[in-house]
Parts: structure tokens; C-alpha cells; sequence
């Protein structure tokens, strides 16, 4: 709240162009179209919490009423994730979100010794919570195959297939990537590596409750979500593991979650995600209605009314998220001019926000790095309405406008 006054401040020094009045009637107008960052909290999900912050607050791990009573609404939540990935309550791990649950599924296999080998097989366009996991497992002393995308933004299987060695351990290939969308051919590579007698994983933390998940028809040993993205809380996640994978725990110090993720449950947050889990899988059939005929009404209406767009990646891609490059902008600029307005969007990921280097999602795709720069991703979520995608169209026509005329009063 205090950072959004603050950029508004900036701008009335500059130009004098808002008034208390209406710095207060944007803040109250806002628009959130950065659902892939993070989402609100289902007021359903808090309310399921609360409980366990107080009443409720024994340790799941304690044997007496108190401890039972968390131990039942762990197991409970244990079941609504369950049914949302279509997978065995034994096969869940709760662990602080989808970053621990990437690390945890490639240091797992890694130092499982399940088969001789060194070898681990990504993709270009992997979320950092991969990357940065497969520059640390090389400082260890794997080897990492990082396997190309096609300008459509998709991973060739028969790629996949080609980077595999006698030494490969593990393929992780993210579901559906969190800048673009666009879903990757998650059966296909699972298929191949089920050949080759390879474990794989995939990051699923865009699209779990977004596009139905059944992990017998996915195929996947190991596959990590989060909370956050779902209407959950922050801070918790879940880390599948498929029953007889061989997986060495990254976290020690305790038999919690079949001693394989040491650490005392966090209670309210698992409570809380299993509450969004269950809201996740009855949403579904209207996030791929009703949420998906919102992102094409916006894309629709933005290719009608403002000229030089670009849309970045092409179908299958998941119903909640658009990337559009525009030409003559400047993505960080826009982001800041349209939060002026009171519209929320991103240039790409979170979690590389405040990054100098440009997308390394969209330059893989082989994107010019000046449309890689003029790039803004929108991502919907159940919440939006009609109302918002319209007004949302309006207030970003009239920024692209204001900024085109000055990128050409600046540059010519």
C-alpha cells in the first residue's frame, strides 16, 4: 500500500497531474492482472486458518487431543491436494512453497543413487527456482543439459530425447511456463524418459488449479506447486512424489511427512492450502470457461484498439495468461505508468524483478531483444470480472499512447 502512494507522489511532483480526491479513487479502482505472481487470499481459505493460529495450535507431531486435532486437519488437507492432482494422500509432502519443492525434487534425485550417473536434463526457459538449482547441482558435480525451445515457445520431445546420455539422472521440464503460458508436452517427455528408465519432474506451480491435473495420465515421478497461486497463502507448497521414486530428503532433522521433509508442520498454512486446493478443483471447469473467455476478450480488444502488438508464444497455453510485446515501449517503464492508473501487470516473472537482463524466457524464443524489451505478461485469475478486463483495455491504450508520443518526442 505505502510503495503505490508513493509512486502516485512521484508522479504528481512531476507533472502535478492528481489530487488527494483522486489518488484515493484509484487506489479504490485498482486492477490486478499479475495473478501469476501471486494471488488474494480466498476470504474461505483465511477463515479456515484462523482456528489454528489459536484454538487449534498443537504441534500435528504431538500425540495428546491437541496434536491429534492438527494431525486430523493436516491429513484432511493432505486429501484436497490429493484430489486436485488426481494422486495418493501418501504421495504428499508439504513443504514452504514451490521453490523448496524444486529444490527438493532435483538435490532428492540427485543424491539418491537410484542409477549411476551425473547427468540432468532442463530447458532454457526453466523458472529460476530450477536455474539457479542447476547452476548449484553443477558446482557439485552434475551435468546439465539445457535443451532448447522453438520460437512458439514449446520443447521438441525428440530434443529431450537426444540430450539424454547413459549417465542421466533426471528430467525436469516445467508444465506450463509462468511468462508466456504456454504448456509444454509434459507426456510426450515423461514417456520418452520412462524409456530410458530416467526420473522426471515437472514444475506445475502455474498449473495446478488452472487446466485439470491427473498424475496417472501425466506420468511424472515428481512434480511441485504452491499456495500462493492458487488463492492460498504464502509460504507453503507441496512437493508430489510418486510411490516407490527413489528420493533422498533435502531437509533433515525429524520423521515428518514419512521422513521425508523434517521440520513441524505449519499448521495453519497446510490447513489454509488445503482449502484452496478443494476451491482450485471446483473452479475448474470456469477457469477454463469463464476465466479463459476473459483472457481472449482482453487479448481481442487490445489487437482491436492499439496497433503494434505482438503476441508472444502461440496455443496450447494456459487459460489465465497473455504475453504481449508492444512496439515503441518500454516494458519496466509501462509497468510503472500503468500502476500509476491503478492497473497491476509484470514484465515476467517475480522473482526476477529488479533484474537488469532481459527475459530469458523470450530470448530463447528467439525474440529481437528490443520486442523482448517492449514485453508485459497479464494473468488473470477466478476473481476478475468483465468489467475490470474492459477497463483494464481502456487504461492501457491510454498509457501506450501517452508513452509512444514521448518515446517519439525523445528519440524522433
Amino acid at each position: 500500500m505505502h510503495r503505490y502512494v508513493i509512486l502516485i507522489c512521484v508522479k504528481k511532483n512531476a507533472s502535478s497531474g492528481y489530487g488527494q480526491s483522486e489518488i484515493i479513487s484509484i487506489m479504490e479502482q485498482r486492477i490486478y492482472l499479475d495473478n501469476s505472481a501471486t494471488t488474494r487470499m480466498d476470504a474461505t481459505v483465511l477463515e479456515s486458518m484462523l482456528p489454528y493460529f489459536r484454538e487449534d495450535f498443537g504441534n500435528a507431531s504431538s500425540v495428546h487431543i491437541f496434536g491429534q486435532e492438527a494431525r486430523g486437519a493436516v491429513e484432511n488437507a493432505r486429501r484436497s491436494v490429493a484430489d486436485l492432482l488426481g494422486a495418493d494422500t501418501k504421495e504428499i509432502v508439504f513443504t514452504s512453497g514451490g521453490t523448496e519443492s524444486d529444490n527438493a525434487a532435483l538435490w532428492g534425485v540427485f543424491r539418491s543413487g537410484y542409477r549411476p550417473g551425473n547427468h540432468i536434463i532442463t530447458t532454457k526457459i526453466e523458472h529460476p527456482a530450477i536455474l539457479e538449482t542447476c547452476s548449484s547441482l553443477e558446482r557439485a558435480g552434475a551435468e546439465i543439459s539445457y535443451v532448447p525451445v522453438d520460437s512458439t515457445g514449446r520443447v521438441d520431445p525428440s530434443a529431450v530425447e537426444d540430450a539424454i546420455r547413459e549417465s542421466t539422472v533426471l528430467i525436469t521440464v516445467m508444465h506450463a511456463n509462468n511468462e508466456t503460458g504456454i504448456i509444454q508436452p509434459i507426456e510426450e517427455i515423461t514417456a520418452l524418459a520412462g524409456r530410458h528408465n530416467i526420473l522426471m519432474h515437472t514444475d506445475a506451480v502455474q498449473t495446478a488449479g488452472k487446466i485439470p491435473l491427473a498424475m496417472h495420465n501425466l506420468g511424472v515421478d515428481l512434480l511441485s506447486m504452491s499456495a500462493h497461486k492458487i488463492h492460498g497463502p504464502k509460504g507453503v507448497g507441496v512437493l508430489y512424489i510418486r510411490k516407490g521414486t527413489k528420493f533422498t530428503p533435502f531437509m533433515t532433522g525429524g520423521s515428518h511427512e514419512r521422513k521425508r521433509r523434517a521440520g513441524t508442520e505449519n499448521v495453519p498454512s497446510i490447513v489454509g492450502l488445503g482449502t484452496a486446493a478443494r476451491l482450485a478443483l471446483q473452479r475448474l471447469p470456469e477457469m477454463n470457461s469463464r476465466v479463459a473467455g476473459l483472457l481472449d476478450r482482453f487479448q481481442s480488444k487490445i489487437l482491436d484498439v492499439i496497433p503494434g502488438v505482438r503476441i508472444n508464444g502461440h496455443a496450447p497455453r494456459l487459460p489465465n495468461i497473455t504475453n504481449l510485446s508492444f512496439e515503441r515501449l518500454e516494458g519496466e517503464a509501462a509497468v510503472i505508468a500503468l500502476d500509476l492508473e491503478g492497473l497491476a501487470v509484470s514484465t515476467g516473472s517475480a522473482c526476477a524483478s529488479g533484474s537488469l537482463d532481459p527475459s530469458h524466457v523470450l530470448t530463447a524464443m528467439g525474440l529481437r531483444p528490443d520486442v523482448v524489451q517492449s514485453s508485459l505478461r497479464f494473468s488473470l485469475c477466478y476473481h476478475n470480472t468483465e468489467e475490470e478486463i474492459d477497463r483494464a483495455v481502456q487504461i492501457l491504450e491510454s498509457v501506450l499512447r501517452r508513452l509512444r508520443k514521448l518515446s517519439k518526442k525523445n528519440w524522433g
